[in-house]
Parts: C-alpha cells; sequence; structure tokens
C-alpha cells in the first residue's frame, strides 16, 4: 500500500500562486530545518526529501504546469502521466479526438527539455563562509559539431514519413457497441516526429549530440551550507532541434575546520585560559574567520562561560551585509604540574580565601592544598 503524498504546496508552505522567489525562500528554510545533517529526527531524511522534491517540481515551469493540472500523477517519477493505457496521447484534446474523431492534424514535434545533471563541489569552510568561484569538469552532451543538431549528414535532409504522411500520427478506426470511433496513437515508424532521417550524420550516428567534456565556472556565494544546490541554467545536456538545454544542480559540501564550528551564521569556537587570567581578567587575541581579534574575558570567568564578538561571523546567504556573531567557550585550564614558587604562591591564595566562606567550600582548599602538597 502506498502512502499519499502531500500537496508540494502545502509541503512548502507557499500557496499555489507563489512566485518562484517565495518558493526558493521557503525551500531554504525548510531544507535548513530538515537537512540529515542538522536535524537528528528519524522523519527528518523524508521531510528533506519531500521538500527537495516539492521544490524541483514548482520551480520548473513545465513540471509545475503540469502538476496544476494534473497533480502528482503529472510529474510522477515512474513515468506514467496519470493516464494510463494513453501514453501515446499528449493531453485532453488528443484524448477527444481519439474517441470523438479528430482534424488528423500534426502534433507537436518538439524534443523534451533535456535531462539535468547533478553534481557535489566540496569547498573549504571559509569558502563557504564568504563566497567562491570554482571552474569544475563535467561530462555531458554537447550539439554535434557535424550536423550541428539536425542528426542528418550535411548535404541532406529528412524526408516526410511515408506511413502518416508527416503528422506523426496514425489514426485507427475501432468498432465497438457504442459504435465506431477513431483512436489516434502516435507513428512507430518516425517515432511522432513526421519525417524520417534517411542519411545520418556519422559523425554522431544520427543522435545530433555527442559526449563532450566541457568546464563551467561555478559562484559560490557567501554564508551556503553543506545542503544547498546551486543552479546553473541551460549547462546541463544539449537540447535538440530548438527544445531546451537542462540544468546542472551543484550540491555543496562543506569541509569540516580545525578550530571553527558554525550554528546557522555564527562561528563556534573554544579558547583556553589559565586560573590567573580567569581570576583576575585578561585582554587575549584570538583567531576569527578573518584575522585576530582582542578578546576581554573579565574577572571571575569560569570554564563553559561563553563570550561573543559581535558581527565577525558568517555572512546571510544572499545578504553579505549582515553576518552572525562569533561565539567563543571559555575553557579555564589548570596546571598538572608547578614550580615550587608557583606551588607556594598557590597554597598562599588558597590560605587567604578560606575565611571567605560565603563564596568558597572551605574543604576544596584542603583538597587543594593536599595535591599540592602543602603544610597542614
Amino acid at each position: 500500500m502506498t502512502t499519499q503524498k502531500r500537496d508540494y504546496y502545502e509541503v512548502l508552505g507557499v500557496s499555489s500562486s507563489a512566485s518562484d522567489e517565495e518558493i526558493r525562500k521557503a525551500f531554504r528554510k525548510l531544507a535548513l530545518e530538515y537537512h540529515p545533517d542538522r536535524n537528528k529526527d528519524p522523519d527528518a531524511v523524508d521531510r528533506f526529501k519531500e521538500v527537495n522534491e516539492a521544490y524541483q517540481v514548482l520551480t520548473d515551469s513545465e513540471k509545475r504546469s503540469r502538476y496544476d493540472r494534473l497533480g502528482h500523477a503529472g510529474v510522477d517519477t515512474s513515468g506514467t502521466t496519470g493516464f494510463e493505457g494513453f501514453e501515446n496521447f499528449g493531453g485532453f484534446g488528443d484524448i477527444f479526438d481519439a474517441f470523438f474523431g479528430g482534424t488528423g492534424s500534426s502534433r507537436s514535434r518538439s524534443h523534451p527539455r533535456a535531462a539535468d545533471l547533478h553534481y557535489s563541489l566540496t569547498i573549504d569552510f571559509e569558502e563557504a563562509a564568504f563566497g567562491v568561484e570554482k571552474e569544475y569538469e563535467i561530462n555531458r552532451t554537447e550539439i554535434c559539431e557535424g550536423c550541428k543538431g539536425t542528426r542528418s549528414e550535411p548535404g541532406s535532409k529528412p524526408i516526410s514519413c511515408l506511413n502518416c504522411g508527416g503528422t506523426g500520427q496514425v489514426q485507427r478506426a475501432s468498432q465497438s457497441v457504442f459504435g465506431q470511433f477513431m483512436q489516434v496513437s502516435t507513428c512507430g515508424r518516425c517515432k511522432g516526429e513526421g519525417r524520417v532521417i534517411t542519411d545520418p550524420c556519422l559523425q554522431c550516428k544520427g543522435i545530433g549530440t555527442e559526449a563532450r567534456t566541457h568546464k563551467i565556472a561555478i559562484a559560490v556565494p557567501p554564508g551556503v551550507e553543506t545542503g544547498i544546490q546551486i543552479r546553473l541554467t541551460g549547462e546541463g545536456e544539449a537540447g535538440i532541434e530548438g527544445s531546451k538545454p537542462g540544468d546542472v544542480y551543484v550540491a555543496i559540501n562543506v569541509k569540516k575546520h580545525s578550530l571553527f564550528d558554525r550554528i546557522g551564521n555564527d562561528v563556534i569556537s573554544s579558547q583556553h585560559i589559565n586560573i590567573a587570567q580567569a581570576a583576575m581578567g585578561a585582554k587575549i587575541s584570538i583567531p576569527t574567520l578573518e584575522s585576530l581579534a582582542d578578546l576581554d574575558i573579565p574577572a571571575g570567568t569560569q570554564t563553559g562561560d561563553v563570550l561573543k564578538l559581535d558581527g565577525v561571523g558568517i555572512p546571510h546567504l544572499n545578504n553579505e551585509n549582515r553576518r552572525g556573531d562569533h561565539l567563543v567557550t571559555i575553557i579555564v585550564d589548570v596546571p598538572r604540574s608547578l614550580t615550587e614558587r608557583q606551588r607556594e604562591l598557590l597554597v598562599e591564595l588558597g590560605e587567604s580565601l578560606e575565611p571567605n566562606t560565603d563564596e568558597v567550600d572551605p574543604s576544596w582548599f584542603d583538597r587543594f592544598k593536599s595535591s599540592l602538597g602543602g603544610a597542614e
């Protein structure tokens, strides 16, 4: 038993009249929310796939048009159109003609939009933060240089199909209890094109395209994260005889950084300080995405305290004038070995703090002095 698919507009939380930009905004929000790298909920993977599927359909004008007319059946990836048994008909008009007779006029011979290509690109943490342009080599089909996509050997032309008279369709009369009706189907000889290639191009074997390696420039915008897809319109497989070429989709994967992590647009890091800096406060230099920056350590800082550097985090996607913050988790280091002088000073410090029982547990100093080998 299959599960009923949810409405794509409902999946993205937009209306059926939503613009492409509204759909893209909704997709970005939901993709970040349900991306498996960030959301460990067991249902996150399925929701992410559902959101991506809805986005792919609603941002493709042809697929969206079919979906608006036919629902999920119109864009079913299994290859069905929602009219099983009538897969050779182009739409309602063809079905009407098949049952009630039509003019027999030629169907559109335009080829469907060419296939999209999908690749992945791994970039550094800093490149994801500030953007980068990468040159990427892909394998794709391109228009044949020999026949320029006509599929015929230069100097020759296809002929009109004798089987269908150039219409691309054949009619067959059928008799039923309701009377005679005409059924229209795609011509088997010319495959609906209305013409036949008699002298195929030797270079591409009559296909019209040939495989080549091609270099493309990928402009990665600032603020991208793992899972974001970049669409390069028209850079996919070549279209032939007037059909549109496909697109290239590049999925971004961001490498782990040795010092930094991120949550949204905030950079996350940790910083070790000594007990004197923690107790008295200090100003230290720490690495950020772009350079060293001064960080003020307040007196009395504890391990686990988080300090913030405003506006030096990651730029917002599509608005690089806005940036997140840099959040620093403090780790106070307790020394494992001390010189004799250091031991004396710490014992003296501990004894001077002992009377303040409101702030300090006296037993702690007993353990502290014992660990230093101090006096009674």
